[in-house]
């Protein structure tokens, strides 16, 4: 298998993990806790790492100062929106609005300018999102079911964006892109966790024993899906992986349907297309 190849079949791969992951998380009977669980088993299972990899130099401390609350900010929105509304609705608006929220971004405050192949993926993409966002037949929308599930989701966008901004600063920074996945791992794991804590104090041990054989996979699985991405980048460019992992939204849509038991099925899984298909030329673009 040449390079290509095998970049395009760890896309993809990353995309699906992704979704099973945070599947493996909407699953539990408790949200947060079920975080908590794949971040902590994420952090033992790199932990070992840190003894191999570079030491963080300044410049990637000063980035995982950033990275943290960032990552926190999202873990927390992500939750909020996976209590308050379905996979197959809130995954998609989250991973879709990210990538929109940057182009939004980029076009308005920077004055970038995008080809036409572009903004054919910019608007599909946010017809796609419109899609999801829209009540079932018959239901006005003001009285739609979803607005906080919706709210939270496009917050956690904002989180992503925010994130991929700081990560991507850490990465280059680091004496090893390595040392700062791992060190990130590490470190994301503990406001997560000690929130858990926090709030659940007293249920944290009957749910850890519910919840850590789910957690442990979606925690293994998490590292799957950024590990190859991680290696993909190396393989081909940056932006078309991004891409290729965009696909997760089309699997998230068909496990909710097929999987949870969600509505909407069929509507939900041709705006997934739809928003693959036009994040893929916005990025190619």
């Amino acid at each position: 298998m040449d390079d290509q190849a095998l970049a395009i079949a760890l896309g993809l791969f990353s995309a699906l993990t992704l979704a099973l992951a945070n599947t493996a998380v909407k699953k539990g009977q408790d949200i947060l806790v079920g975080r908590a669980v794949l971040s902590s088993i994420a952090a033992l299972l790199v932990a070992p790492f840190a003894l191999i990899v570079p030491l963080p130099n300044a410049a990637t401390w000063h980035a995982l100062v950033w990275a943290i609350p960032a990552h926190f900010f999202y873990q927390i929105c992500l939750i909020r929106a996976m209590q308050r509304g379905e996979l197959s609705l809130v995954f998609p608006i989250m991973r879709g609005a990210a990538p929109l929220l940057t182009a939004g971004f980029a076009v308005i405050v920077l004055h970038e300018h995008l080809p036409l192949i572009a903004w054919a993926g910019l608007l599909i993409a946010i017809g796609a999102v419109v899609a999801f966002a829209l009540p079932a037949r018959g239901v006005a929308l003001r009285a739609h079911p979803d607005k906080a599930a919706m709210g939270w989701a496009l917050a956690t966008a904002l989180g992503v964006a925010l994130y991929n901004m700081t990560d991507a600063r850490g990465v280059r920074a680091a004496p090893d892109p390595f040392t700062y996945i791992v060190w990130l791992f590490m470190l994301d794991a503990v406001c997560v966790t000690a929130t858990a804590l926090i709030l659940r104090r007293r249920e944290l041990r009957r749910a850890v024993a519910e919840t850590w054989r789910t957690g442990a996979a979606a925690g293994a699985l998490s590292i799957a899906s950024f590990g190859a991405a991680l290696y993909a980048y190396s393989l081909i460019e940056v932006a078309k992986v991004s891409a290729l992992r965009e696909t997760a939204v089309v699997w998230a849509a068909l496990i909710g349907t097929r999987f949870l038991g969600e509505g909407l099925g069929r509507r939900r899984i041709l705006a997934a297309i739809a928003l693959a298909g036009g994040l893929v030329l916005l990025q190619f673009g």
